[in-house]
């Protein structure tokens, strides 16, 4: 009765305020209902599992102390410059020591769980390890982790502290936490909607900072080599090839510097690539990244300025539909390139270890189903693209420290077989400038607000 007489006292021009505060508190509301904030589980490094795959304390994996690297852009390809570090100590994976825990048939309901985990059988475990590469996270990173609870792998969302050691596929995708042996999936929610939570003892570790985490997508191709930035000294760099632990890495000079390229006028798919081609990284503000067919106007820095190995050059971009989603889209079919581009080598700056690089089994189509010669990571969920602006404008990101990625040193040719300076094979880039478009660019997102609880 009492409403009735306000609507009947009110004028029309109060009742439409009304209405209309009503119909947009509606819409807040049922906003936050669809996008409700994801928990995260906080993961240190050095801190052992509640429920591992296998002990901890066997000597599977060591962490190392690695300060997160600052980055622009909370997803990033697998290829991108800066992102894993490595040591030249042999001991950061056990891969043969893990291969035969999952193939002791005392461990068979294990090596189950994990297969399924992984989505392979368990006769594919032994392939599927020999295909991974071992690395230190030089970020925060989000993945979808695993528990081993009842004779089942429990899957779970956690932020793994930069320092934990992983086993990454040929698309650059963490695989294997090395300490414990649990599986790792990519993270498939929405970046900017979690909610990490620090508990069972973690705390929130020195130098976490919201703009740090990094959810990691497929890289378009598979690659044949790693570049990594030693942890214990940036200054130097690693050639590691796919597949190997460490006995046949190379080093580079990853504190030579590198001019920026002219980029204006190119597709931002062909300035990612040309960038990545001279191991630098594109880094981009907000909840979404340029579409690929958006053309450059400018970059920051400008072209000519030096910058070192896995430093980031931020573009700004005219045209195109902007894209936005958090998930990992489906890999690119086509296997590694062999067209090597044009030569541009200079003359290296540090002295090369010498032996000689083991041949790899070489990985079978991403996108088929799980065998022997597929890594898992092709199963990661396809991205969406929400229509965004038609322009966007990316700012500078902070000048960090030498880091590393799968892109070659700034001062080495380009090829999947090139050699960085000072060796005679160097990373493999999985988008070479010579060949053929890969599939699209995944769709990224900014590292907008974190509730951290």
């Amino acid at each position: 009765m009492t409403l009735r007489a306000f609507m009947q006292g009110a004028g029309k021009s109060a009742i439409r305020k009304v209405a209309v505060l009503l119909v947009f508190l509606l819409a807040l509301s049922g906003c936050d209902r669809n996008t409700p904030l994801l928990v995260v589980k906080a993961v240190a490094a050095g801190v052992p599992s509640l429920a591992p795959f296998f002990d901890e304390g066997s000597g599977l994996g060591h962490d190392a102390a690695v300060r997160p690297q600052v980055v622009r852009g909370s997803l990033q390809q697998g290829d991108t410059p800066g992102l894993y570090g490595g040591t030249r100590k042999p001991t950061i994976c056990d891969v043969k020591q893990l291969k035969a825990f999952l193939t002791d048939p005392g461990n068979h309901l294990k090596a189950q769980a994990w297969a399924t985990a992984l989505d392979i059988t368990t006769d594919e475990i032994p392939g599927y390890l020999d295909r991974l590469t071992p690395v230190l996270l030089r970020h925060d990173t989000l993945v979808q982790n695993h528990d081993y609870k009842k004779g089942k792998a429990v899957p779970f969302n956690s932020l793994l502290q930069a320092g934990i050691a992983v086993l990454v596929d040929e698309q650059g995708l963490p695989a294997v936490k090395c300490s414990c042996g649990n599986p790792l999936r990519p993270f498939t929610g929405d970046t900017n909607r979690i909610s990490v939570k620090f508990e069972d003892g973690t705390k929130k570790w020195p130098g976490y900072q919201r703009s740090s985490v990094v959810a990691v997508q497929p890289a378009a191709r598979e690659m044949q080599r790693l570049a990594l930035i030693d942890v214990d000294n940036p200054a130097v760099g690693i050639d590691r090839p796919v597949g190997t632990t460490g006995a046949h890495d190379k080093t580079f000079n990853a504190s030579r510097h590198h001019a920026v390229p002219r980029l204006a006028g190119r597709s931002f798919r062909d300035a990612r690539r040309l960038l990545a081609d001279e191991g630098l990284a594109v880094g981009y503000d907000g909840r979404t990244r340029p579409p690929d067919g958006a053309r450059v106007t400018a970059s920051d820095p400008p072209a000519g300025r030096e910058l070192g190995f896995g430093e980031y050059v931020t573009l700004s971009v005219a045209g195109g539909t902007s894209e936005g989603a958090s998930t990992p889209p489906v890999p690119s079919t086509s296997g590694p390139s062999t067209a090597p581009p044009s030569s541009s080598s200079s003359s290296p700056t540090s002295s090369p270890v010498s032996p000689s690089s083991p041949s790899s089994s070489g990985p079978g189509p991403s996108s088929s189903a799980p065998t022997s010669s597929a890594p898992p990571s092709s199963k990661s969920p396809p991205s969406s693209a929400p229509p965004g602006s038609p322009s966007t404008t990316i700012s500078s990101p902070p000048v960090s420290a030498p880091v590393t990625s799968s892109a070659p040193p700034p001062s080495a040719s380009v090829t999947t077989s090139a050699p960085p300076p000072g060796t005679t094979s160097a990373p493999g880039m999985s988008e070479p400038a010579s060949s053929a478009p890969a599939t699209s660019e995944p769709a990224s997102s900014g590292p907008a607000s974190i509730a951290i609880t």
